[in-house]
């Protein structure tokens, strides 16, 4: 039996909706910007990638369907294979030209996880999701201006 820990992270991005919503949809990107993923290669079938994560020595891998992509707004997915998973990056688009970029992870982790949350795994997760978040603003605001 599993329980299913979820995180929720945002940041404001100094940059166009448009134009953030293009760094984040290229899958095979995200280890720019995301601490603990070595690697995302897109298979043959556009809506699925395969994900290499590792952390102090671990490595999970696992397969991931988007479920729900409306561009400039949200991509959703879940895992259809390898490490339980499912999430949401939402953008919203402001009138200055900058974007909110809001992040949600779920993940499943053994009964005792809700212990191991608590005490401190949730923590070093959430922690390490707004670092990428932050990771994501520096990223995409020097590439903005490099293109503009």
């Amino acid at each position: 039996m599993s329980d299913w820990l979820e995180h929720t992270v945002q940041t404001e991005v100094s940059i166009p909706v448009e134009y953030a919503w293009s760094l984040w949809s290229d899958l095979s990107a995200m280890p720019r910007w995301m601490k603990w993923i070595d690697s995302v290669v897109i298979t043959d079938d556009p809506e699925i990638s395969a994900w290499k994560l590792g952390t102090n020595g671990l490595t999970f891998t696992w397969k991931s369907r988007i479920l729900k992509q409306i561009p400039n707004q949200i991509m959703q997915w879940e895992s259809i294979g390898g490490l339980p998973n499912r999430g949401a990056i939402r953008f919203y688009g402001r009138p200055n030209q900058t974007t909110i970029v809001k992040l949600s992870i779920a993940y499943a982790i053994p009964a005792i996880g809700q212990l191991m949350d608590n005490l401190f795994l949730g923590k070093i997760v959430e922690t390490t999701l707004q670092e990428d978040l932050d990771r994501f603003k520096v990223y995409a605001q020097e590439d903005f201006a490099k293109a503009s």
